[in-house]
């Protein structure tokens, strides 16, 4: 497709990236796999007007995102470097995504480099995210995730080193392999980070910054602050993009009206409403569409094409059906369904199963009000988990620096 073409002249550019919509999905562990990816991306793309819609065959491969990124779970470099089998499989891309953006998290600057130049020499990534937003204790009390970048020299490191391993590769192979980095506003109100954080990764060579606007301590709890994403805006020059509280397609260009930002980024409020995608990129686009509020019939048969993709995905029907519980909860939020329903639903081990237990369902039922608003983690904000002694320095001492990479582990999932 032309660059310079009507359809892309309001386009985000990421390195050689255009987002026709400035629409992100976050990586959210256990949720944005394959299947997952799919369906949102799909759904997005019915969402764009009709020039884009027309556009959509000439759109390039691995630069090309006409309804914004869509973001593998996380992938920990040191499971990816030493061959990790659930990693591998988490990392096989979608042969019908359109860029293939995945999400890289580590604390050590050389494992974190050598993954990167290895997922570009592998080519698996067009686009490499990196994660410094995780509020989970499990992550945080080892120096990673959001407690990271209060060490401002650690930080530093890693990004020079992801942002030279997808360089070094690229040139390799005659590309250019974009880095972004998602965030929190800090730890807690007396240690934010975010600003400082978003200038190095502006003089490192990051492509963009997502702000999450929530502290670590204040997990999922409480309100996005979008001022802090507005005055994350004033302070750098690369693209801002806003993450927190997008619960319908009107809460995306109030974002953006409020804050500035460049894109937003899209978590907990698109589980088990794939649709929302749609509902976005329509606000974005003009396309004019109403807002998505399927029945329960088409719910259901949404639930159906995800089970049927989670099982091809999976090759395993047991597994698939295991894994697709969760979403299903989702789904049905808010409708008549009755408790023992529910329990049995959130026990489906297989497709026959499924459509037996839907098939005793009220599927007229239109959808709930109730269904709206906030979705998956709430819970109340909690005291952060940190390694010892971590708040007595911005920066990190030799000692710190082997005991943070020492402590990271395989098992910390893919």
């Amino acid at each position: 497709m032309n660059t310079t073409s009507a359809t892309t002249t309001g386009a985000l550019q990421i390195g050689p990236i255009r987002l026709w919509t400035p629409v992100v999905l976050a990586p959210m562990a256990g949720v944005t796999d394959v299947p997952f990816r799919r369906l949102s991306r799909e759904y997005g793309e019915r969402g764009l007007n009709s020039e884009l819609q027309s556009a959509l065959q000439h759109a390039k491969k691995g630069e090309d995102a006409p309804a914004g990124l869509y973001v593998c779970e996380m992938i920990t470099a040191r499971a990816l470097i030493e061959g990790n089998e659930k990693t591998q499989r988490m990392i096989e891309p979608d042969p019908q995504e359109r860029v293939r953006s995945v999400q890289l998290y580590g604390v050590d600057p050389d494992t974190m480099g050598r993954a990167a130049e290895l997922m570009v020499d592998q080519d698996l990534a067009d686009h490499i995210d990196l994660n410094f937003g995780c509020p989970v204790p499990k992550v945080t009390r080892k120096g990673g995730g959001a407690a990271l970048p209060w060490k401002r020299d650690l930080l530093e490191d890693i990004l020079k080193a992801v942002v030279s391993g997808a360089e070094r590769a690229g040139k390799r192979q005659g590309r250019d392999i974009p880095v972004t980095i998602k965030m929190r506003v800090g730890i807690d109100d007396k240690h934010q980070t975010y600003l400082d954080a978003g200038r190095i990764a502006q003089n490192t060579g990051v492509a963009a910054v997502a702000l999450h606007g929530r502290t670590q301590a204040q997990y999922y709890s409480g309100h996005a602050d979008w001022e802090t994403i507005a005055r994350l805006k004033e302070t750098v020059n690369i693209p801002v993009m806003g993450n927190g509280d997008i619960f319908k397609g009107s809460d995306a260009t109030s974002m953006m009206e409020q804050t500035g930002c460049d894109a937003v980024v899209i978590g907990r409020g698109c589980q088990g409403r794939p649709w929302l995608f749609t509902d976005i990129t329509s606000e974005f686009t003009g396309a004019g569409l109403e807002p998505t509020r399927p029945d329960l019939r088409e719910v259901v048969r949404v639930i159906r094409e995800h089970s049927e993709l989670m099982i091809e995905h999976m090759g395993n029907e047991e597994n698939a059906m295991r894994n697709m519980r969760k979403h299903i909860g989702w789904y049905l939020r808010g409708f008549g369904i009755g408790g023992e329903s529910r329990m049995k639903l959130g026990r489906v081990s297989s497709i026959e199963e499924l459509d037996e237990l839907v098939a005793q369902l009220d599927l007229d039922q239109p959808y709930p009000k109730s269904a709206d608003g906030p979705r998956g983690r709430k819970g109340h904000a909690r005291r952060p988990h940190l390694p010892d002694g971590w708040l007595d320095s911005q920066t990190i001492d030799s000692a710190s620096r082997a005991d943070v990479a020492a402590n990271e582990s395989v098992a910390d999932g893919g």
